[in-house]
């Protein structure tokens, strides 16, 4: 399965590594021979038709900041990432962009490049995937491709797939989830050492768990557009950002979450689906299932016949996400197969 890689941060290099890794796991156990033909990041781009030299590509990556320097039958390639992606010849785009809330782009056009140009998608980029779910999977099926997002909502927890297992011969009447580790680490943080907002938020940055610039994740808009793939995933309801009612962290006060755990209650930014959409600061009880603490996701899908689901799980990090993109490559693999 020939590969191109659009992307080469912390996500795309975890995925290189995994690649290594599992290489012998991948061919004798699932018949999957994965060969990066290209590499594209914010640095420029580099080919061989053969297949790179992954070791050496993260080597150059982790040493100079950019990709190969095109030495060793490895050049550099001209053109747009658009361009690249619909003349090269492969089989599937693993895109891992930053995510772009507003419009999804770039993320947006690599997508519709790969699906004009008959390759499948594989992506952790949730920007286009919360801004034109529909016409993506419209795009994909017009063009007889597959397209992959797991790693959008979760990282490396399977939140999608766990969802779309709950539906089978039931039906899904509510989703109530922590979609946002860092909202999570910074309300148990507050709760346990005692600590004002400001103060949590800068411990979260300095763990890594928070941006320099924190607004998506502590406004709540990070958790709403997960909110929206898995409402459109699942077909709750046919969604985007802008149907979501939010409501984030940066008015909750250190009294409020005293007094919660006074009640014996905890205070979390919860995402809801029930008909309408929400993300918001919610009270819960110590032994609801969602009252996880630090940066886990938890989701709670509530099924008509069988009664509540719950998945919990990291919902970031490098090899996390990576672990996603491989499994949907592997199921890419096995649908292409049967």
């Amino acid at each position: 399965m020939r590969l191109i890689l659009v992307g080469f941060g912390t996500v795309g290099q975890a995925f290189a590594d995994l690649l290594l890794v599992k290489e012998r796991e991948l061919a004798t156990v699932y018949g999957l021979v994965p060969r990066v033909v290209a590499i594209v990041d914010s640095t420029g781009s580099a080919m061989d038709d053969r297949g790179l030299d992954l070791a050496r590509a993260l080597r150059q990556k982790r040493r100079t900041g950019a990709v190969l320097d095109g030495k060793g039958g490895s050049p550099r390639v001209a053109g747009t990432t658009e361009g690249i992606i619909e003349k090269v010849d492969a089989d599937v785009l693993v895109e891992t962009t930053p995510t772009n809330f507003k419009n999804g782009q770039p993320g947006l056009r690599h997508l519709k490049a790969a699906f004009i140009s008959k390759k499948s998608v594989v992506t952790s980029n949730k920007g286009p995937v919360g801004v034109a779910f529909q016409a993506l999977h419209e795009l994909a099926r017009h063009n007889g491709v597959q397209f992959r997002y797991s790693g959008a909502v979760g990282g490396g927890t399977p939140i999608l797939d766990f969802g779309k297992t709950c539906s089978v011969g039931d039906d899904i009447t509510r989703v109530t989830g922590i979609l946002n580790g860092t909202c999570n680490f910074i309300l148990t943080t507050m709760e346990r050492d005692g600590v004002e907002f400001g103060e949590a938020l800068r411990r979260a940055q300095a763990e890594g768990y928070a941006e320099r610039d924190p607004t998506l994740d502590v406004e709540g808009f990070d958790s709403a557009v997960k909110l929206t793939i898995i409402a459109n995933h699942l077909r709750l309801n046919r969604a985007t950002v802008r149907d979501v009612r939010v409501t984030g962290l940066s008015g909750v006060s250190l009294d409020q979450v005293r007094r919660a755990r006074e009640e014996g209650k905890a205070l979390r930014l919860v995402a809801t689906a029930d008909g309408a959409l929400s993300v918001g600061p919610v009270l819960l009880s110590r032994d609801d299932p969602l009252c996880i603490s630090g940066a886990f996701n938890a989701v709670k899908f509530d099924c008509k016949f069988s009664g509540p689901k719950v998945i919990v799980g990291k919902g970031a990090g490098g090899p996390e996400t990576a672990s996603s993109l491989l499994r949907d490559l592997i199921e890419t693999r096995a649908e292409a197969s049967a």
